[in-house]
């Protein structure tokens, strides 16, 4: 595999903030907004960042973004490959169709089928091949690398953090220094937290960062535990925006130890019960990585009780039917 460049939190921090205006020219600055019946139920202030209100649905347009801006006109030309369960690849097929290229995404044959239909709009060559990130990276580095063309990492990789840490640029900027007590992000390769943490903790160095993953898939929470990179037993779930294995020498590892405060694995009984509220009580429509996070407050309420909260929204990209077995 292809060494890494290594990052500091402080470096990401950076460089979030660098390519943050760049971004605003082609994304939505997403709301954060007061979500009031949640907030009664934890006796905290829940502000919401809501990147389900993004471009293509999820926060993964962001690091896509940041990642195909540094590209050529004729590298983007000659093809970028990517390996996704959807969003990701959402992310590069729009950052492509905005500054143009051409895109290979290796993604799951149980993808979400409302992800698969959103890529083949937007143009991009499909390729399935097993059920777990862990395979799918390796193949998809070696098939970029084979016919000399960009790879687009889905996490691993310091522009795609850096993208991903816009989220935590904005959150400041719409805080407007207002203090923040804590963050609770959804957790897969741990592209999202390791750059809005490391952007967060830059300014606001006594917040509590929280990872959330689900109980069924938490290979980064179990990676940490372990001290090194691990793979796990893991099993399907609704949070399928986080699912899969943590790839090899993986940079979001290092920062997700020294960043992370506290990990909490969330049931699947949990996640549906968030997704129903947040439907209930805002009307608005998210995913099961996204209601996760939401999941994970309602753990930790106890300790959250009269605090700042924000709950970032990563994503709103849910099928018809895995939302009406969610809500069964």
């Amino acid at each position: 595999m292809t060494q890494i460049e290594q990052i500091t939190p402080a470096a990401s921090a950076a460089r979030s903030e660098q390519v943050a205006p760049q971004l605003r020219e082609h994304l939505v600055r997403t709301p954060l907004v007061k979500y009031d019946v949640f907030s009664e139920e934890l006796g905290a202030e829940v502000l919401v960042k809501s990147e389900h209100l993004q471009r293509t649905g999820s926060f993964k347009a962001r690091g896509s973004m940041a990642k195909i801006l540094t590209l050529t006109d004729e590298q983007r030309e000659r093809g970028v490959v990517t390996a996704s369960t959807g969003n990701h690849g959402l992310g590069v097929g729009n950052a492509l169709a905005t500054l143009g290229g051409h895109g290979i995404v290796y993604l799951p044959e149980n993808a979400s089928p409302s992800k698969v239909a959103a890529l083949r709009r937007l143009g991009l060559e499909l390729r399935a091949e097993g059920n777990d990130s862990g395979v799918l990276e390796p193949k998809a580095r070696a098939y970029a690398a084979e016919h000399d063309l960009i790879y687009v990492p889905p996490y691993n990789d310091p522009d795609i953090i850096a993208g991903q840490g816009t989220v935590g640029v904005e959150i400041l900027e719409q805080l407007n220094g207002q203090r923040l007590d804590a963050v609770i992000v959804a957790v897969g390769g741990g592209g999202l937290i390791s750059g809005v943490a490391s952007v967060l903790k830059q300014h606001l160095p006594g917040i509590r960062v929280y990872g959330a993953s689900p109980v069924r898939d938490d290979a980064m929470a179990a990676s940490v535990r372990a001290g090194e990179i691990i793979q796990i037993d893991a099993q399907e779930t609704l949070s399928d925006g986080t699912a899969g294995s943590v790839e090899p020498g993986s940079i979001t590892f290092d920062l997700c130890r020294e960043l992370v405060d506290d990990w909490v694995l969330v049931s699947e009984d949990a996640i549906s019960a968030a997704l129903r509220m947040v439907i209930d009580t805002e009307h608005q429509l998210i995913e099961g990585s996204a209601a996760m996070a939401f999941a994970a407050a309602r753990a930790r309420r106890t300790e959250l009780e009269g605090q700042r909260v924000v709950v970032v929204s990563c994503g709103g990209n849910i099928s018809s039917s895995t939302l009406a077995a969610a809500l069964a």
